[in-house]
């Protein structure tokens, strides 16, 4: 389920994801995860510090009965390189990952920019349930209970009316003496303006990179950007390759032909037709794992629109399935367009079909399905692939279906990718039937979130922009100084966020919109402060 999840897989460990996600790859993504960590941990060059906050701030709030009178240590590091006396506190959520993963921004990031910019003291804030911010003895269900968004919220207030910083204990850094300013990318970067609206009295400002401020269920406008913005003629390619799955799969007059399309894929042992379309999506999803920075970047997204947008077969060991090819395109409708559809079709088979005998056999019809009930009850420390998914099927939703796709667009990956299928880990792993309660999320303002000194930044091409205040759905906002509304060209995800070293940079890294937008980023936050 390549397409899918690709969002899971090395360099993108740290981005947003939505939902379906096989079980064979959310096993993956904790050991990906415990693999990057430990390298982050042993190149970090900063100290490590804990705060203890409660377990459980709403003791008037039904939903987290049984209460807790339980404090839990939540993680920080610190950067007071750049701090002058009246600077301010430039505070990093750390988002739905180990804040171990944020300490670049921290050592040339936005954080580092902005630090020294303004003579701050820049700090990455890990989120509760998140790297060894942990709360709980395990992540059972029940457990996992404490683990909202608000509940995280409260945490960030309560860490500014609280820390002190090994170093400068002598100074008084409470948010009603310095100016206290958010920063966040993507969940994160939703996270921080709702800081900003909900406890406007602690944090002074906030800015949301690629947040996502409308929690949505049926998010199949995350392949938009794909569809739109994908070079050349890959988009149309793909929802037509994907259209004639869906017409073999979802037509019951096609029926003769399944066998020979699971066949041709090499994958007929996969007997769940979900399944094996959300399989056959090639890299389509991998547009948001695509940055300016190299370290953390892929170019798969593009690589696999290059191959498939081919007019000429690139697999030559494909050709002896010419013929079958055409037949299926024939029985779906695009025997008017065999050329150069066959060559596409045997280019998209071909860029994910298992090349040898030794992933033949790793892609057994469990390793491809996201159903696996003894997989689901784990639920010790190590599952940490429960926890963004929970907060997906309580409150935050972002299914990427293709069934929500409206009928007159092709969509990008199959329709047979529906909300049921979607939602199989909310039932087996937590015992969710209902929808997220996203009116939790939306509360803030979703789309409409707004409030005085909160900036708010998005990449053109981002998967995630239809969820905020970019969204091509929206009515374009007006960029004032108190709120500015920055679009940065040909951008993905927070692209503003990564920086390089001095020694680093060079022409086009980082790119001019993203420079202008770093530089604008420091211009308002200096304009900000002057109100203080």
């Amino acid at each position: 389920m390549r397409a899918i999840v690709a969002a899971l897989v090395f360099p993108a460990v740290y981005a947003l994801q939505g939902l379906p996600i096989p079980f064979s790859k959310l096993a993956q993504q904790s050991s990906s995860s415990a693999r990057l960590l430990s390298r982050a941990a042993v190149d970090a060059s900063y100290p490590e510090y804990n705060l203890s906050v409660p377990i459980d701030h709403f003791h008037n709030d039904s939903r987290y009965e049984p209460h807790s009178d339980g404090t839990f240590n939540l993680r920080y590091w610190f950067d007071a390189q750049y701090y002058k006396p009246g600077g301010p506190v430039f505070v990093l959520g750390a988002g739905e990952t180990s804040g171990e993963g944020r300490l670049p921004f921290l050592q040339k990031g936005i954080v580092h920019q902005v630090a020294k910019a303004t003579n701050g003291i820049g700090i990455i804030l890990e989120h509760r349930y998140y790297g060894s911010s942990v709360p709980t003895p395990d992540f059972e269900t029940e457990s996992l209970r404490f683990l909202t968004t608000e509940q995280a919220l409260a945490d960030t207030a309560y860490f500014a009316k609280n820390v002190q910083f090994e170093g400068l204990e002598d100074v008084d850094f409470s948010p009603d003496k310095v100016p206290w300013i958010a920063y966040g990318g993507s969940y994160a970067g939703a996270f921080v303006a709702f800081l900003r609206i909900v406890y406007p009295d602690i944090f002074f400002a906030a800015i949301s990179s690629s947040g996502v401020p409308a929690a949505i269920w049926d998010y199949w406008e995350y392949y938009e950007a794909a569809r739109l913005f994908g070079p050349g003629e890959c988009g149309e390619t793909q929802g037509k390759l994907i259209n004639v799955v869906d017409n073999i799969l979802m037509n019951k007059e096609n029926a003769e032909y399944v066998d020979s399309l699971k066949q041709l894929f090499g994958m007929g042992h996969v007997r769940n037709d979900a399944d094996f379309a959300a399989s056959v999506a090639g890299d389509i999803a991998a547009l948001q794992s695509y940055n300016w920075d190299p370290a953390i970047s892929t170019d798969a997204f593009f690589r696999y629109c290059e191959t498939i947008s081919s007019s000429e077969n690139m697999y030559p060991d494909l050709e002896e399935e010419r013929a079958t090819v055409e037949e299926l395109l024939k029985a779906t409708g695009y025997e008017e367009q065999l050329d150069p559809l066959v060559d596409r079709m045997l280019n998209f088979v071909g860029y994910q079909r298992p090349s040898n005998a030794a992933a033949a056999a790793r892609s057994k019809d469990d390793y491809e399905t996201t159903s696996d009930e003894s997989f689901y009850v784990q639920a010790d420390l190590s599952q940490t692939w429960r926890l963004w998914p929970y907060q997906v099927c309580t409150e935050w939703g972002f299914l990427q279906t293709g069934s929500g796709v409206p009928d007159d667009i092709l969509p990008m990956v199959s329709r047979l990718v529906d909300l049921e299928y979607s939602t199989e880990i909310c039932r087996s792993a937590f015992n969710i039937s209902e929808p997220a309660d996203t009116d939790r999320i939306n509360k803030f303002g979703g789309f409409d979130a707004s409030y005085p000194r909160l900036a708010w930044l998005d990449g053109e091409w981002d998967p995630w922009r239809a969820a905020g205040v970019h969204a091509l759905s929206q009515d374009r906002r007006e960029s004032t100084p108190s709120e500015p509304l920055i679009l940065i060209d040909d951008a993905v995800h927070h692209w503003d966020e990564n920086g390089v070293f001095c020694n680093e940079t060079r022409p086009g890294v980082p790119p001019r919109a993203v420079k202008d937008a770093q530089r604008a980023i420091r211009s308002f936050v200096k304009a900000w402060l002057e109100e203080w």
